[in-house]
């Protein structure tokens, strides 16, 4: 049995910074893509970053230059670093892995951006 484990959410003011991580623990392998999506209240989730075997990263056009996603295959370890954080951020932000065994979803870590 696979399960994701998410940390590192919380409240911070504007403009300031926040470090998720997502630990994959069990029967995983073959990972292909790892990503970070989020919920904002009264809307669908959304695809923030991704980071694909061999390092291509892509994110969300409102991320970008403000949010780094990076992956530790070794320890079957997904991060995002957030910086710049705006109000707009506030959001549950979800970690997914897609591997030879399945798609994965972690339970979710809450971010809130306000002062």
């Amino acid at each position: 049995q696979v399960q994701l484990v998410e940390s590192g959410g919380g409240l911070v003011q504007p403009g300031g910074s926040l470090r998720l991580s997502c630990a994959a623990s069990g029967n995983i392998f073959s990972i292909n893509v790892m990503g970070w999506y989020r919920q904002a209240p009264g809307k669908g989730r959304e695809l923030v970053a991704a980071i694909r075997s061999g390092g291509i990263t892509n994110y969300e056009d409102s991320v970008k230059g403000r949010f780094r996603i990076s992956g530790d295959n070794a320890k079957n370890t997904v991060y995002l670093q957030m910086s710049s954080l705006k109000p707009e951020d506030t959001a549950v932000y979800y970690c997914n892995i897609i591997a030879g065994p399945g798609n994965y979803w972690g339970q979710g870590t809450q971010v809130t951006v306000s002062s």
